[in-house]
């Protein structure tokens, strides 16, 4: 079968899209013999995870190691989810590893999203590889990716998000995320306030636990900043290429990670300034010049929208700011809306190709009933993340930005077809 034969087929298996246990991935993944020889990475959290895996990648590759990237959703080629030295694998490679899934599962219905994570998994065991980093998907403790033992875990910046699996407040998530550390392994928190739940758990365990502001810290000013860990001081770094005051702490995690497994894995200080500096990682608040100005960012819960909004207010003056917007429907949509509206002049909210999400009708009654909007904010709704940009590009004056923010969805949805070429009106 073609790999989209196969996607079909993974979506078609198991009745319900996340169902959250070990027990059916482990099974597999025991038949299958999956077995990572380099050191492996874990990376769980709310909001950062990607940005991370990027730059735990981008510093490896620098420093001259092959690294094997398994990360979710993706935004327009499912191959985006693997990244073998650092591109995109070619969906061709990962057939054999969907037929070797599908004879050693058996009877056990797998999920979409187990299913594709062992074909991935089984793909980079077979490659020779230095590194390996997973990225989590949901939580962390019944995620499919804490199937797989890592040397070294990072938790990430921790929020409420996906309540009716992972909890209500950040105590309970904190839980579900430490699921991932392991006894004696290093357990990096990046979160500069981290839940309590999350040290109990590491010491609960028995990991070493590595604290953002104890064990490790960073700090700077406009030009350049520095870091240090236990045992290592990095001065005059010069800043992430990944936009947004957020990502120090990622940058800071990502080193306090390779400092933990410096004797597998030396990286020299020229490999950490050429891999910060080289990074990239799309839709993570990515600005595309122009004119208009685009910007595009993942940001689906109010955390990670709250940062999207701080960078938004450090880029300087735009006449008018349109915003193309899609979500679940089990986001905080509301608190979404409330801290995104004092900044948006007109709004393209847009339905998703997901019985999961709201719809761009939802979207728009949910803003037209909040005070805190621009007065004259105008307020469309579109059948497509696509049809909602086109119409935003073609309202735009070239002085202007439009906001592409949501959903994976969302973002891939404008992606997907490449950006069209922007000819805005004119300001006469």
């Amino acid at each position: 079968m073609t790999l989209a034969e196969w996607l079909a087929h993974c979506e078609r298996l198991h009745p319900r899209t996340i169902e959250l246990t070990l027990a059916r991935v482990a099974s597999v993944k025991e038949r299958l013999g999956i077995v990572f020889t380099a050191p492996t990475i874990v990376v769980a959290g709310t909001n950062g995870k990607g940005s991370t895996c990027a730059m735990l990648e981008s510093i490896a590759l620098a420093a001259g190691y092959r690294t094997g990237l398994y990360s979710k959703p993706h935004l327009v080629h499912f191959e985006e989810r693997c990244r073998i030295g650092g591109r995109s694998v070619d969906g061709a490679s990962l057939l054999p590893h969907f037929e070797a899934v599908e004879r050693a599962r058996g009877d056990v219905s797998l999920t979409y999203f187990e299913f594709t994570l062992l074909a991935i998994a089984a793909l980079l065991a077979a490659t020779p590889l230095d590194l390996v980093i997973l990225e989590v998907g949901l939580g962390g403790r019944l995620d499919a990716v804490n199937a797989f033992d890592g040397d070294c875990a990072v938790i990430t910046s921790i929020d409420v998000d996906h309540v009716e699996y992972l909890g209500s407040d950040r105590e309970s998530i904190g839980r579900e995320k430490a699921g991932i550390l392991r006894p004696g392994k290093p357990a990096i928190v990046s979160d500069p306030i981290p839940p309590k739940s999350v040290v109990d758990e590491a010491l609960r365990v028995g990991a070493d636990l590595w604290l953002a502001g104890r064990d490790f810290r960073q700090s700077g000013d406009r030009q350049q900043w520095n870091w240090s860990g236990r045992t290592t001081r990095l001065s005059g770094l010069a800043y992430p290429a990944l936009r947004g005051a957020n990502q120090l702490l990622n940058a800071s995690g990502a080193l306090a990670a390779f400092e933990a497994l410096r004797e597998r894995l030396p990286i020299s200080a020229q490999a950490i300034r050429q891999g910060l500096a080289t990074v990239e990682l799309a839709g993570r608040f990515q600005i595309v010049p122009g004119a208009p100005t685009i910007v595009l960012d993942v940001a689906h819960n109010p955390h990670a929208v709250a940062a999207l909004a701080q960078n938004l207010d450090q880029m300087g003056f735009y006449p008018r700011t349109h915003a193309v917007f899609g979500a679940m429907r089990d986001k905080d949509v509301t608190a979404i809306l409330a801290r995104m509206a004092p900044l948006v002049d007109a709004w393209h909210f847009t339905d998703l190709p997901t019985p999961r999400a709201a719809s761009a009708e939802q979207l728009a009654d949910t803003l037209r009933g909040m005070p805190t909007r621009v007065p004259d904010a105008t307020v469309a709704t579109h059948a497509s993340a696509g049809a909602a940009f086109a119409t935003a590009v073609a309202a735009a004056d070239p002085a202007d930005r439009i906001i592409v923010f949501g959903s994976f969805y969302t973002v891939g949805g404008v992606l997907e077809n490449g950006l069209p070429e922007r000819s805005g009106r004119h300001i006469v």
